[in-house]
């Protein structure tokens, strides 16, 4: 039986087979930090929400002033504050789960559009992977729904698959571990695939590190690429507009 090839059909399967070629080349992972990694100046409402939540639920005024947040996960952060504002290591254990709720429900509820706070190059290499097929997921050290609402704002939402957040492990290698294992199990990785890293910060860099993981250092947060150098990262450029996928997926 004679099968025609019409326009539409030659189109169908052309689609087809993108597709399944693209699905086929998904043996990859790449990681992203949010804040100075994909986001920068988000503005001061992730920190707002923190000292909210240590005044509603301790009654004590704390502040970010003076802590050196770049790197750190926001639990972290949190004991930093209530040390700082004379809480004892009884009233942090104590009261930590319900400060972490409610500075997730402040958030957001207060978060602003952040579609313009998008760092360089971050949007088209989310972009790039997704029509590769190459899955996409979060390592940071915003709790779980600061920073989904973060990445929904700043409309990156769609193309992130997965994240490992602040309150999800001890510190940020832990978090590497949660997600490695969780791209495993849904198939997406195996032994030998590339996998990398994205951040701004020497944090990202021994996390990634500590898992035998590609360290890619970008300098768009507060950490300059002279000390981001000092760390060795196994990659490092001025923004995400200087990575090919090509570099980044090497096996």
């Amino acid at each position: 039986m004679k099968i025609e090839m019409t326009p539409a059909s030659i189109k169908a399967s052309a689609k087809a087979s993108a597709k399944a070629s693209a699905k086929a080349s998904a043996k990859a992972l790449v990681l992203f930090d949010i804040d100075g990694t994909l986001l920068r100046r988000a503005g001061p409402h992730h920190r707002e929400a923190l000292s909210a939540a240590v005044r509603k639920v301790t009654g004590l005024e704390s502040t970010t002033e003076g802590i050196a947040v770049a790197g750190m996960l926001d639990r972290d952060i949190l004991a930093t504050m209530l040390r700082n504002a004379g809480a004892s290591g009884a009233l942090i254990r104590r009261s930590m789960p319900a400060i972490v709720e409610f500075a997730q429900r402040t958030y957001v509820r207060t978060c602003p559009d952040l579609r313009a706070k998008v760092c360089p190059g971050a949007r088209m290499l989310l972009y790039k992977l997704s029509r590769r097929g190459v899955p996409a997921g979060l390592v940071t050290g915003n709790l779980t729904r600061i920073g989904w609402k973060k990445m929904e704002r700043a409309g990156l939402r769609h193309y992130l698959r997965f994240g490992a957040f602040a309150e999800l492990a001890r510190d940020r290698a832990g978090l590497v571990d949660i997600a490695l294992r969780y791209a495993r199990r849904e198939g997406w990785i195996e032994r030998g695939s590339p996998v990398a890293l994205i951040g701004d910060h020497p944090n990202d860099i021994r996390a990634a590190k500590a898992h035998g993981v590609r360290a890619v250092a970008v300098a768009t947060g507060l950490v300059g690429e002279e000390e981001l150098a000092r760390h060795s990262p196994d990659l490092l450029v001025p923004d995400m507009r200087a990575l090919s996928l090509e570099v980044l997926l090497r096996p």
